[in-house]
């Protein structure tokens, strides 16, 4: 083995062969157990999320591939509808100088489908990068024709069942793409506006119980006035009670509304009555609904004011005996010029009663960047009442469980108020809605134009138009889990890996995707779509912010596996900034963390990182230290293998092939690591089976690096370096050696898999686990499972007595400033007999490990010479000290430190005395101030303690 662990030499090689050699695909053999890859973007790169959510996927699947199942890793993209037509569209504007619509849709589609042949594969090569052990030869992608089949079906029956219909609704529009968008694509960014209250007049002569001709009405949007069909009261508010059914004289446009009562009114906030516009607010469309009142658009697709309005009642049907008139002097203006218009128009009217400043939301388009307006449109919609009664029985009987179980309660409560879904999208990319117009504007569904025809019976000569609109991604990927198995045919894979084992995700799109999952499987199949959820936090930045290019602190994954410079990763976060001072602000900070750049790390040591972090369902502050922590994790698993390997290599192992070898004798070391292997291959397997991924990690760290490389490695050379030593006593820790680290491997493998494949193939021949050339591969050797027999309680207590001994000279030497090397007479005194014959039987070990002249044992503790001491349970570690020190010396070279101590304590408490620093200083200034003053009072008492050992001896 090379000297050093190098990651980007081995990786690249490793899943290369796998690949090559089909490693990845199912078996055929045991009993089936399948995930499929939550679709990532065929736009995409893959960033933090992604590289969290697929090595916890990949783990799970090498898992469950060395215990015998049969794994599917169904891997897919989506063809992300709004996100890659930007892009080509963008594409086409800079190369041509044309837009979409110069091309026309099919032309344009097939520049789509052009791109994706060259560009789209980007985020299935970064996967490969990740070590995921995806089934590559059944990639799929939503748009596929298999895919395509599928989509065309559901929608058809959905429709022919009366479960998808079109209508005129409320939705979240874009007015910048033209394009309805789900919630998951508005982002609500949090700023400071204002509230206008304008004054309504009453009607007819009407007035309060106060005595006034006008009621007070406040908004953030006051171009939404132009569409008002009401003013809200509470029907508990006595202030206005004589006023439920009278009518405002709405300003500016003269329409006469009524006042209605309505719980949405809020008697404690601003005047308590609300005026309602339901064509332009989610809200206000459900008092509309509510109160049968009229819904009355203003706006273009462009959010500009129309010429005439549009009226319709609550099932969107005309109704044309409501003047449509609108004051022509806002017709044309965009929303934001029409609403100072109306403001300044207002207060020309002395109708605006105040302006308050106000903190609130906004929604923007996450692709579009533009403010989203709620809009009346013509859309296709699911029902979805009859759908989410057995989703939400599925998972009240168990048959889906969701980890943690906390996240049934936010399925349930979205479950149980849904509203109808709206799976209609004005772009060209994507599947398009099969459903054709005649002339007259009659609908036919069908899956294609002819069946159409053939259905209904139409003549050739009769003109079918289809539906210019494309399906929401989230109804295609909705299918995913029996689509990309070969539905609605009824396939072998179907039949062998559906429902599928679990489904991996974020908490965030529990409703967008995991429950329209579960209701489109259960109807289609019968069956549900996985049996378990496992539901994992985001990953945000070090001090718990989102990562966003917005914010700078965006970290891409591959630049940890293969590094980055410093100049690159500034370009990177500030290249595509428009605002010169922050792009300044994120290159400082950049700087400040990262001042040389990010060093190489690896795919092991990431993965790892992520593992050691997945808690359950809490977001992950991702550690750049803790990365840095199991980079060194790697390369002590890495320079152990050299160990073992130089010590193993051309020896004999002791039957690590069957009839090989000769007699073995175990050591007290050797029966103790095997020991504490089987409690540690039980506690991972535990932790792994609880989606405890954080404790599998731990358990397994903990043992290599604690146990294996620190304990039994050491313990291991008194045996193997020793001429007294009996060949099968050597025979024996060398066999051992080797068996365990090739079991810490197995145990390795499905978190991290390049390092575990390149050392075991040096190491498996040598535990009779490979032939040695090549053709095996840890993939595809069995899961360590813990043997009872194995367990030895025994050698573990006499083990802990002997760290215990050791720890206690080695922190005697490092507090009496002894130095490492030299050698040290110890007594051992007031202990059992136990204890001393343990004494007597690990004599060789503790001589080596504690760096002794001599260990013996003192019957008479009252016999002591003058030694520091230390104790193990009851019995006491002394260290005569004679000729070990020059004590004056010693006791000048701590009252130095104490000294020096004293200073560093006395600047900051003068500091932290200040009260105009402690006000003025940020909190996080002045609790860094007291946590270095903590530390430095900490080590002063630690030298005082040292002085005072020192001093009595």
């Amino acid at each position: 083995m090379d000297k050093t662990y190098q990651p980007e030499q081995i990786e690249s090689r490793w899943y290369e062969r796998w690949e090559a050699d089909g490693r990845f695909a199912p078996s055929g053999e045991g009993e089936p157990y399948s995930i499929m890859i939550p679709p990532p973007n065929v736009t995409g790169s893959l960033h933090m999320g992604h590289a969290f959510q697929d090595t916890i996927m990949d783990t799970l699947i090498r898992w469950r591939r060395m215990q015998g199942h049969n794994t599917l890793w169904q891997v897919g993209t989506d063809h992300a509808g709004i996100a890659t037509q930007m892009l080509v569209e963008r594409k086409v504007a800079a190369e041509e100088g044309k837009s979409r619509h110069d091309l026309g849709r099919e032309a344009f589609i097939d520049k789509v489908w052009e791109w994706k042949q060259e560009s789209g594969g980007h985020i299935t090569r970064q996967l490969r990068r990740m070590g995921a052990s995806v089934d590559w030869s059944r990639e799929r992608f939503t748009m596929d024709d298999g895919f395509y089949q599928a989509v065309q079906e559901v929608f058809v029956r959905l429709y022919e069942e009366d479960l998808i219909y079109r209508g005129k609704r409320l939705v979240n529009w874009d007015p910048t793409l033209h394009t309805a968008i789900s919630d998951l694509e508005v982002e609500n960014r949090d700023q400071q506006g204002q509230f206008w209250h304008f004054r309504y007049p009453l009607a007819d002569g009407v007035k309060t119980d106060a005595g006034l001709d006008h009621l007070v009405v406040a908004t953030t949007r006051p171009e939404t006035l132009l569409g008002d069909t009401g003013v809200a009261v509470n029907p508990e508010d006595p202030r206005y009670a004589s006023l439920v059914g009278k009518f405002i004289e709405l300003p500016l446009v003269g329409r006469r509304i009524p006042i209605v009562a309505d719980e949405h009114a809020d008697m404690e906030k601003g005047s308590g009555c609300v005026k309602v516009t339901p064509a332009h607010d989610f809200n206000d469309y459900e008092v509309g609904r509510r109160q049968g009142l009229p819904l009355i658009n203003v706006f273009t697709q462009d959010a500009a004011i129309l010429a005439r309005a549009e009226a319709y009642d609550i099932q969107g049907r005309p109704l044309p005996e409501i003047d449509p008139s609108l004051p022509q002097a806002y017709a044309g203006l965009d929303r934001f010029e029409a609403r100072k218009q109306i403001v300044a128009d207002m207060e020309a009217a002395g109708l605006l009663e105040r302006i308050e400043t106000v903190n609130n939301t906004l929604p923007y388009g996450d692709r579009s960047g533009d403010v989203i307006e709620p809009l009346l449109t013509d859309q296709w919609f699911v029902a979805v009442e009859s759908l989410a009664k057995p989703a939400i029985e599925a998972v009240e009987n168990g048959d889906i469980q969701f980890v943690p179980k906390n996240y049934e309660n936010m399925y349930f409560s979205w479950m149980r108020d849904l509203q109808d879904w709206c799976i209609s999208r004005q772009l060209w990319w994507g599947h398009r809605i099969p459903a054709w117009y005649d002339s007259e504007g009659n609908v036919y569904v069908a899956r294609t134009e002819a069946e159409a025809r053939d259905k209904h019976g139409l003549a050739a000569d009769v003109a079918l138009t289809q539906d210019e609109d494309v399906l929401d991604t989230w109804f295609s990927s909705g299918l995913w889990t029996f689509g990309t198995l070969g539905w609605p045919e009824k396939t072998p894979e179907l039949a062998t890996f559906h429902p599928s084992s679990v489904l991996v995700t974020g908490f965030d799109i529990i409703f967008f995707w995991v429950a329209r999952m579960i209701m489109l499987t259960l109807k289609f199949t019968g069956e549900v779509p996985f049996k378990q959820v496992y539901v994992h936090g985001l990953v945000r930045d070090g001090q718990g912010q989102k990562m966003s290019k917005s914010k700078g602190n965006v970290l891409d994954p591959i630049d940890l596996i293969d590094g980055i410079r410093l100049d690159e990763l500034l370009e990177k976060r500030t290249g595509s900034l428009m605002q010169p001072q922050k792009a300044k602000a994120i290159a400082k900070a950049t700087r400040d963390e990262f001042p040389e750049g990010i060093e190489p790390h690896g795919t092991d040591a990431l993965r790892f990182t992520f593992l050691s972090q997945a808690t359950t369902g809490r977001d992950i502050k991702f550690d750049m230290g803790r990365l840095d922590g199991y980079r060194n994790f790697c390369n002590k698993l890495w320079n152990a293998s050299r160990y073992v390997l130089m010590n193993a290599e051309g020896q004999d192992c002791g039957a690590s092939l069957e009839g090989q070898g000769g007699e073995v004798e175990l050591s007290l070391a050797d029966r103790w690591i095997v020991s504490r292997l089987q409690q540690t291959e039980a506690q991972v397997t535990k932790a792994m089976e609880e989606f405890r991924f954080d404790h599998a990690s731990q358990a397994l760290y903990e043992f290599v690096w604690n146990e294996y490389c620190d304990w039994y490695l050491e313990l291991s050379k008194p045996v193997l370096w020793d001429d007294g030593a009996s060949e099968a006593a050597k025979r024996g820790t060398r066999r051992t050696l080797v068996r365990v680290l090739e079991a810490i491997l197995r145990l390795a493998h499905p978190m991290m898999p390049y390092i575990s494949e390149e050392i075991w193939q040096r190491v498996a021949p040598l535990a009779g686990k490979a032939s040695g050339d090549g053709s095996e591969s840890i993939m595809s050797e069995p899961w360590p499972v813990a043997e009872q027999d194995k367990l030895d309680e025994q050698a573990t207590r006499d083990i802990e007595w002997l760290k215990g001994v050791i720890v206690a000279v080695r922190n005697v030497r490092a507090e009496m400033n002894i130095a490492p090397g030299k050698p040290l007479e110890v007594l051992l005194t007031k202990g059992s007999a136990a204890d001393r014959e343990r004494l007597e039987a690990n004599r060789p070990f503790l001589a080596k490990l504690a760096k002794l002249e001599s260990a013996n044992w003192l019957d008479d503790p009252a016999q002591a010479p003058l030694s520091a001491t230390q104790l193990v349970g009851d019995m006491e570690v002394l260290v005569p000290m004679a000729d070990l020190i020059d004590k004056e010396a010693e006791l000048a070279r701590l009252a130095k430190e104490i000294d020096k101590q004293d200073k560093l304590i006395g600047g900051i408490e003068k500091k932290l005395g200040n009260e105009s620093f402690v006000a003025k200083a940020p909190e996080a200034v002045v609790e860094k101030e007291r946590g270095k003053l903590a530390d430095f009072q900490a080590t002063r008492n630690l030298l005082v303690e040292q002085r005072d050992k020192i001093a009595a001896l």
